[in-house]
C-alpha cells in the first residue's frame, strides 16, 4: 500500500472518531491533527469564509484554528458534545471574534450598495432553496432533512454564520418573529428527532 493509500485509510478510519483523535493530540500525537485537518480543514474553510466573507482572512483564522485545537485539545469534554462539533466551535468562535473585532460598519460607494441591495433580494427569492452545502450520513444531517429548507436555512444563518435573528429576518425578508418562532420549532424538532 503506497503512503497516500495508508494515509487516505487512516483518514476513513477515524472517520466518526473525532473525540479520539482529539485526545490523541492532547497526548501530542501530532499525526491525530493531521488526520483531523484532512476530515475538517476544508468544510471549517468554508464555514469560515461564509462568515468573514474573505478566502485569505479565512485560511490565517483556519490556521489560527488548528493551533487551538492542538493546544486546548486537552479541554474537549466528550461529556458535553462531539469532539467535530467542538472543533467547529473552535473555527466559528475565532471567526465571530474577527468579524467583531473589524466591526460592523462598512463604508461603500453607490454603485456597491445597489450591488449588495440586489444580492440581497436574490438571497430572499431563493430562500426555499437550501443555501448550505451539509448532507452527510449521520443522525443529525437526517433530522436536518427532516425540515423544510427555509427553516433549515434559519438555524444554519444563526449557528454556522452567527447572525443574529434580526439579521436573519432582514436577509431571507421575512418577520422577526416568524424567524424566531421557525429557529425555536426547528430546534425542538431537532431534539424530538435525536433522543
Amino acid at each position: 500500500m503506497s503512503g497516500l493509500d495508508a494515509r487516505n485509510a487512516r483518514v476513513t478510519d477515524h472517520h466518526h472518531d473525532h473525540g479520539r483523535l482529539l485526545v490523541a493530540c492532547a497526548e501530542g500525537d501530532q499525526g491525530a491533527l493531521q488526520t483531523l485537518y484532512q476530515l475538517e480543514g476544508a468544510c471549517l474553510l468554508g464555514v469560515v469564509q461564509r462568515i468573514v466573507h474573505d478566502r485569505a482572512v479565512a485560511e490565517d483564522i483556519i490556521h489560527d484554528a488548528f493551533v487551538n485545537i492542538w493546544t486546548r485539545s486537552h479541554t474537549f469534554d466528550a461529556g458535553r458534545g462531539s469532539g467535530r462539533t467542538w472543533m467547529f466551535s473552535v473555527a466559528r468562535h475565532l471567526a465571530l471574534n474577527h468579524v467583531r473585532r473589524q466591526g460592523r460598519e462598512v463604508t461603500v460607494n453607490d454603485d456597491h450598495a445597489e450591488r449588495l441591495e440586489a444580492e440581497r433580494s436574490l438571497d430572499a427569492g431563493t430562500a426555499m432553496e437550501d443555501t448550505f452545502d451539509w448532507q452527510g450520513r449521520g443522525d443529525l444531517d437526517r433530522c436536518l432533512s427532516a425540515l423544510e429548507p427555509e427553516r433549515r436555512n434559519c438555524l444554519f444563518h444563526a449557528y454556522v454564520d452567527g447572525y443574529s435573528h434580526s439579521e436573519i429576518a432582514e436577509r431571507l425578508d421575512r418577520p422577526l418573529g416568524t424567524v424566531k418562532a421557525w429557529i425555536k420549532r426547528s430546534l425542538h424538532t431537532l431534539r424530538e428527532c435525536l433522543s
